[in-house]
């Protein structure tokens, strides 16, 4: 079944099969709201709804969502480019094409990737997609929890932590609420990667009227999603030596072609992105 609204069909079960045990469809999911937004179709009614509500609000949206996974493409590369050959994608999110491991082996066979999320329903899409990768893998576990993560057994069997690590918190922080000290949690995590890791972030911006009601949809929906200030977001990366062309717009983050700034649309202002390495 499916019902049309506009010029998007919106489906009401993802391929027409049943959702992986224990999982809660009635539930929002972040992964799963994104993965609607960038044309995916692991997705049910109240990820649909949230998304319904967010394109409203900011109507490009259902156009520009797709800009988080160009950057993590160009960061990536820039990552392997410097030399990092293990990877810790931390909010992963579903599969979708190019993924980290993609990239990343794609220049450098030998790199290793964990993709970490805290939706079942990533780890069930994941391990089939990872089934014949030896160098990667997936696990469930709430960044919320940094040792559920830096103690696994399964990503200590493909990172090192006694050599460089980059660590990608890809539209993630911003899930974690002020009250759940997201500066303390992103320090637990830097504190435990050697010097010559990177941390590659993307964070929504608080600028403006869009992202004070989008906040408003994601905190009345599934309780997370803060929109905050520069000045804030910047406050992250210190101590560490922030990559040209530091903390921006991710679409102008290294872009492959040339983008003028005075036309990005309201909501490709909503989310800077930079890449940093631990000295």
């Amino acid at each position: 079944m499916s019902e049309n609204t506009g010029d998007r069909v919106w489906s009401t079960e993802p391929a027409g099969e049943r959702p992986p045990a224990g999982i809660d469809v009635n539930v929002p999911s972040v992964a799963r709201i994104y993965d609607f937004l960038i044309g995916g179709k692991d997705n049910y009614a109240a990820d649909r709804a949230v998304a319904r509500k967010l394109i409203e609000v900011a109507p490009d949206l259902e156009h520009d969502a797709g800009a988080h996974r160009r950057i993590l493409h160009r960061g990536v590369r820039f990552l392997v480019e410097q030399g990092i050959r293990q990877f810790v994608d931390i909010g992963s999110g579903l599969p979708t094409a190019q993924n980290t491991h993609q990239v990343a082996q794609a220049l450098a066979p030998e790199t290793t990737v964990v993709y970490v999320d805290n939706d079942p329903i990533v780890l069930a899409h994941g391990r089939a997609l990872l089934a014949e990768n030896e160098r990667t893998t997936v696990i469930t576990a709430d960044l919320r929890e940094p040792a559920s993560i830096l103690k696994n057994p399964d990503v200590l069997r493909l990172i090192d932590f006694d050599r460089p690590v980059a660590l990608m918190l890809l539209g993630v922080i911003h899930h974690i609420n002020d009250d759940e000290d997201p500066a303390g949690l992103l320090r637990t995590y830097l504190d435990a990667l050697p010097s010559g890791s990177w941390l590659f972030l993307t964070h929504f911006l608080r600028s403006g009227p869009e992202s004070e009601r989008m906040e408003q949809v994601m905190q009345g929906s599934h309780k997370s999603g803060r929109f905050r200030e520069r000045e804030e977001i910047a406050a992250y990366l210190d101590g560490l030596e922030t990559a040209e062309p530091g903390l921006v717009y991710i679409d102008l983050w290294r872009p492959e072609e040339p983008v003028d700034e005075a036309t990005l649309s309201v909501t490709k202002r909503l989310v800077l992105g930079a890449v940093a390495r631990k000295p």
